[in-house]
């Protein structure tokens, strides 16, 4: 018996993968998340900073996973950084979407990718509440460097 409702379903896995995409509202952002983890397994993460509240940013991330951002224009990228600024919150220059947020560290850039940016947020579980801002700065970087995107790339216009 079906209620009339359609259940979204997980993206098509590729060798393993699940494939997500996304990006921002007006679509000069695009986003690629390549996860081996189950939607179920990936719990977004509500960070409780101001920021990321007035944003309502919930964070993935896949240690193992691999991420690729293309910018579709020239300045479409904003790049913002706030608390501990070790962090960058990268937004949608025209729509103001932010969509992920990356860190460098021995030149590898690592990321989170924002949950709401996804075409596929419907089959994530509900988002837990985390609290980083109670942490340190290096505590910070050495949680980001356990939990981020490792393979992340940027492609930005020529």
């Amino acid at each position: 018996m079906s209620d009339g409702m359609e259940r979204q379903q997980a993206p098509l896995a590729r060798h393993g993968r699940m494939l997500m995409r996304g990006g921002c509202h007006c679509g000069l952002l695009r986003l690629a998340f390549a996860t081996s983890l189950p939607a179920a397994a990936l719990a977004p993460r509500a960070c409780d900073c101001s920021f990321c509240r007035r944003h309502g940013a919930a964070w993935l991330s896949d240690p193992d996973g691999r991420l690729d951002i293309t910018v579709a224009g020239r300045n479409a990228l904003l790049s913002y950084r706030q608390g501990s600024e070790a962090a960058e919150f990268r937004l949608c220059a025209r729509c103001g979407v932010l969509v992920a947020a990356t860190f460098t560290d021995a030149d590898r850039l690592y990321a989170a990718v924002n949950a709401g940016c996804l075409d596929e947020a419907a089959i994530l579980p509900p988002a837990v509440r985390v609290s980083p801002q109670s942490l340190g700065r290096e505590r910070k970087i050495a949680r980001w460097r356990e939990l981020w995107i490792p393979d992340v790339e940027l492609r930005l216009p020529t």
